[in-house]
C-alpha cells in the first residue's frame, strides 16, 4: 500500500471543515491536519501508527498532524463524522505536548461540536471562521486535559520515516534498499521490520509499486518506448520491467487498456490536492 500526504484545499481562509462519510475506507496516508472521528452508526476499523483500533457506535479517535494512517469500515452503512482542522489552531497552546494513544477514552461532545462547526461553515455568518476555530480549540483542550500524554520529541523516528517517504517518493527511479537504510540510520534487518510494521509491505515490493504507478502514466500519456520507460522508472532490465508490471497491473506493458488506473495509485504533486478516499466511500454531509 503506498502511503502519500494528503494535501486538502479549503474555501477562504478558514482552515476547518466538517462532513460525515458512509462505508469511510482509504488508503494509507497523512496530513498536516489534525482528524477527529467519531461513529455515529455501524462500526471501523482504524490503523494508525502502526496500530489497529477498532471503534464502535459512539467512539472516537483523534488522529495528530502527520500521523499516518487509513481506515475501513466494517459495513458499507457504517456513518463517520469527520472534523480536519489546523494544527496551528491548536499546537500554540499544547506546546510539545501529544496523545499516548489516538483512541480516546473518555467521552467526548464530539457530535455536538461538530453540528456547531457544520451549521457555522455552512451559513457563514460573521465571524463564523473565528466560530468554528473556537469550537474545535475548546474540544481539543478538553480531550488533551483528560487523556494520557506523551512528548512529541519521542516521536522523531516517526517524523524520520514521513520525510524518507516522500523522498522515495521523488527518487524511486535510482533509490535503494541501502539508501534506505541510510536515511533511516537503522540495520538492514531492523529496517525492514519496521518498514513492514508501518505500510504493511515490504520494502521491495513498495518501490516496485512506485515504479509501476509511474510507468503507468507514462505507457497512458504515449509519448515514449516501453524500453524508455522501463530505464526512466528505474527497472534494471526489460524483462524485471516486463514481469514486475504484469504482477502488479495484471496486464504486459504492451497491452495496457487507456482506461486502466493503478489500484495502488494515489497520485498527487506538491502543489495538487489528493483525496485518499476510495470510491466506495460516500461523503453525504458537508460544509462544502
Amino acid at each position: 500500500m503506498i502511503a502519500k500526504r494528503e494535501i486538502r484545499n479549503y474555501s477562504g481562509s478558514v482552515k476547518v471543515w466538517a462532513g460525515k462519510y458512509r462505508n469511510s475506507n482509504n488508503l494509507l496516508h497523512w496530513h498536516s491536519e489534525c482528524e477527529l472521528i467519531c461513529v455515529e452508526q455501524g462500526g471501523i476499523d482504524v490503523f494508525c501508527e502502526k496500530r489497529k483500533y477498532t471503534l464502535s457506535c459512539g467512539e472516537a479517535l483523534l488522529v495528530e498532524s502527520e500521523q499516518m494512517h487509513h481506515m475501513h469500515a466494517h459495513t458499507p452503512d457504517t456513518i463517520l463524522i469527520v472534523i480536519f482542522y489546523d494544527d496551528g489552531i491548536v499546537r500554540p497552546y499544547l506546546g510539545e505536548a501529544q496523545l499516548a494513544c489516538p483512541r480516546l477514552s473518555g467521552k467526548y461532545p464530539v457530535a455536538d461540536c461538530y453540528g456547531r462547526i457544520h451549521t457555522a461553515l455552512t451559513e457563514k455568518r460573521l465571524f463564523f471562521g473565528g466560530e468554528a476555530a473556537s469550537e474545535i480549540l475548546r474540544l481539543t483542550l478538553e480531550i488533551y486535559r483528560n487523556e494520557p500524554l506523551v512528548s512529541r520529541s519521542d516521536l522523531q523516528t516517526d517524523r524520520s520515516f514521513r520525510r524518507f517517504l516522500e523522498e522515495l517518493d521523488a527518487r524511486f527511479d535510482t533509490y535503494t534498499f541501502d539508501d534506505a537504510v541510510d536515511f533511516m540510520k537503522m540495520s538492514p534487518a531492523y529496517f525492514s521490520r519496521f518498514f513492514h510494521e508501518t505500510t504493511g509491505s515490504t520494502f521491495s515490493h513498495y518501490l516496485n509499486c512506485l515504479r509501476t504507478e509511474n510507468a503507468v502514466e507514462l505507457l497512458l500519456k504515449g509519448e515514449k518506448s516501453v524500453t524508455d520507460i522501463a530505464a526512466e522508472c528505474g527497472f534494471g532490465t526489460i524483462r524485471t520491467f516486463n514481469r514486475v508490471f504484469k504482477e502488479l497491473t495484471g496486464y504486459s506493458p504492451t497491452r495496457l487498456p487507456r482506461d486502466f488506473t493503478f489500484e495502488s495509485t494515489v497520485s498527487h504533486t506538491s502543489s495538487e490536492t489528493f483525496d485518499p478516499t476510495s470510491e466506495e466511500c460516500k461523503l453525504i454531509e458537508s460544509n462544502g
